[in-house]
């Protein structure tokens, strides 16, 4: 649509909230306040790029749960694309470990010990206007696509209702 803008490689600024009269955050909660009140924990991915000349697995997605595998799973990415020919396959090993400084946050690891830190990341956001807090990161919580795009879709509809009805539209869409 010509009145969205698409940034790519953007890394989001406090000051970027006077330009807009809302913000939907999806990056980490605790980044989003320079980890003011120290850093929550969070698992990363490391991948491997596996090139074959045929078939690698048979399916799109392989989850390997077994603790002699170092990887959790294995993407062949032709599989998305069934109506498409392909004589070479690319996958993709994906490795977890533990997120740190300067890593991609991917899961969010909620743990009995750090919920004061992150009620006060919670508390804090719950008071800010004009901005709403979506996704894993946002929310802190580990979510399976499926439930972050039913979420995305349901905050969608709050915001155009806050629209309407022109109430202030809430920091979280969902119990957090």
């Amino acid at each position: 649509h010509e009145n969205i803008a698409v940034e790519l490689c953007r890394s989001f600024t406090q000051e970027m909230r006077t330009d807009y009269d809302h913000v939907f955050f999806s990056g980490a909660l605790d980044a989003f306040y320079s980890c003011q009140y120290g850093r929550l924990e969070y698992r990363t991915l490391d991948f491997k790029k596996i090139i074959c000349q045929s078939d690698y697995q048979g399916c799109a997605v392989m989850n390997y749960c077994s603790i002699d595998t170092p990887y959790t799973r294995i993407t062949e990415h032709k599989y998305f694309s069934p109506w498409e020919r392909h004589e070479a396959s690319i996958c993709y090993q994906e490795y977890s470990r533990e997120c740190e400084a300067g890593d991609i946050p991917y899961y969010p690891v909620r743990r009995a010990d750090k919920m004061d830190l992150l009620n006060k990341y919670l508390s804090r956001a719950k008071k800010e206007k004009n901005i709403t807090f979506i996704g894993r990161l946002g929310t802190y919580r580990y979510l399976d696509m499926d439930i972050t795009i039913a979420e995305a879709l349901q905050t969608a509809d709050v915001y155009l209702t806050s629209l309407y009805e022109q109430k202030e539209m809430p920091a979280f869409t969902v119990t957090v």
